[in-house]
């Protein structure tokens, strides 16, 4: 069960680095003084970290697909942290929004209200699994913690399996599920018996490098399988269904045979769909386009609307079996505002037909990623799941090597034409657009991104 001799390191982060030469460039070409002050006043109140402080502009405004600065530049906005799946402000979710402002604006935890029922009632409708029950928080992170408690009062263990190279959130338990070096080095001890298995990435196969996914006979299924067997106690599998920054699905059967080894041993399956939910893929959940059902579904992001922060966990029949302990107990937890915004979003996504649509949309763009590749060899594989889609750049295509200095200067050079997405893992492109986008602004995006690869040097 040894992967076999690899040129891979441990996984870069999943964003950008705030810290790049190529920022500091194009902030001294493009941002004025003005700007530069208010970055300036932004750095000395917050604390600086990683991916975030510094900043790398001021933003005045959003509407739609796209970004306004205070010196009104706009940037149509494929990045988005995977909230903005109804675009940004749209009528429907700002008059839900505003009318829940003047009628109630917070509920006390011991209460229930409207619109907080009513998205409770439409989330379980929409479920994969069976006589869902639910609950919310006002973040992905929060969500994470409440399936884990979850899921250790339902089996009695602790013990969890996850993916080297995932985010679940930053919290102290969430890093420990995560796997990214960023959130978890030198920062003390995590939770114990938290496991960590490799991810099934059909590009980057640890077993048969440079080869294809499908000649290794499942070994990363069966990896997974046999730390279940050795372990025996797990609580939970916990992994995204489809890894966002990425957009790594896993090979065909790979989630089935999971589901089925879960089974085997009284585990549950835990997917977080907080960046991949409702609608991105091109289904309402990513899950379905596994055909495997989760014991719990946890969802984020864009729930809220583009406006609000709000997450919550959808758990299977049957799981309703701590009404004496605590899950989540947030003060935020059925916020009147929150939920009349997720409900407003939802009732978007399914009236407009936004799955489908983005489906349409996505093979477009994947389409248009697959011809340029024929023309930069830098590219070294194109990935998409609907509206989430992503160019994998490397310095070769045998070695795979993720080409860090080219993403980091297309990224500004995508900055500077009005298009802003995602680098992730160093060298992957990935880009997230609105489900609304329109489909000349897909095109145009498209455009941006493909004239900064042909245009940049690659050495």
């Amino acid at each position: 069960m040894t992967p076999a001799s690899s040129p891979l390191r441990p996984c870069p982060s999943e964003g950008e680095s705030n810290q790049s030469p190529s920022r500091r460039h194009w902030q001294s070409r493009h941002l004025d003084a003005a700007t530069r002050l208010l970055l300036q006043r932004d750095e000395e109140v917050f604390l600086r970290q990683s991916l975030s402080t510094p900043c790398i502009d001021v933003l005045a405004g959003a509407a739609g697909s796209s970004l306004a600065d205070v010196e009104g530049r706009t940037f149509l906005d494929f990045h988005g942290n995977s909230a903005h799946q109804v675009g940004y402000g749209h009528p429907r979710v700002v008059e839900a929004v505003v009318a829940q402002l003047q009628r109630l604006p917070f509920c006390p935890r011991r209460y229930t209200n409207l619109p907080a029922i009513e998205l409770g009632e439409r989330l379980a409708a929409l479920s994969p699994m069976a006589g869902t029950k639910i609950l919310f928080s006002p973040g992905g992170t929060g969500a994470v913690g409440m399936a884990l408690k979850l899921a250790r009062m339902a089996t009695g263990r602790f013990k969890t399996i996850s993916m080297w190279g995932s985010f679940h959130g930053a919290s102290l338990d969430a890093i420990s599920l995560g796997g990214e070096a960023l959130f978890r080095q030198n920062i003390g001890p995590l939770l114990p018996g938290t496991e960590h298995v490799p991810p099934a990435d059909p590009y980057r196969c640890l077993w048969n490098p440079g080869g294809n996914c499908n000649d290794c006979d499942g070994r990363c299924a069966r990896y997974l399988e046999y730390v279940l067997d050795q372990e025996g106690d797990i609580a939970a599998v916990v992994a995204e269904p489809l890894r966002c920054t990425s957009v790594t699905a896993a090979p065909p059967g790979y989630w089935a045979r999971v589901r089925r080894a879960c089974d085997r041993h009284g585990t549950l399956l835990v997917f977080d769909e907080t960046a991949v939910c409702l609608g991105r893929t091109g289904t309402m959940f990513a899950c379905q386009q596994e055909g495997v059902e989760p014991d719990i579904l946890v969802l984020g992001k864009g729930l809220g609307g583009g406006i609000f922060p709000l997450a919550a966990i959808l758990a299977r029949g049957g799981l309703d079996i701590a009404p004496d302990r605590a899950l989540g107990h947030y003060t935020h937890e059925k916020s009147p505002v929150a939920c009349a915004a997720a409900l407003a979003a939802v009732e978007v996504i399914v009236e407009e037909g936004l799955c489908s649509r983005a489906d349409v949309l996505g093979e477009h763009a994947v389409a248009f990623l697959r011809r340029l590749a024929e023309r930069v060899p830098h590219i070294g594989d194109v990935r998409g799941r609907g509206l989430l889609f992503a160019a994998d750049l490397v310095i070769d295509r045998v070695g795979k090597e993720p080409a860090v200095d080219l993403a980091d200067r297309v990224l500004y050079h995508c900055l500077a034409a009005g298009l802003s997405f995602k680098v992730s893992h160093g060298g992957v492109l990935t880009l997230s657009p609105p489900l609304t986008i329109g489909e000349s602004e897909l095109d145009r995006a498209l455009g941006i991104l493909a004239e900064a690869l042909i245009d940049q040097p690659t050495s």
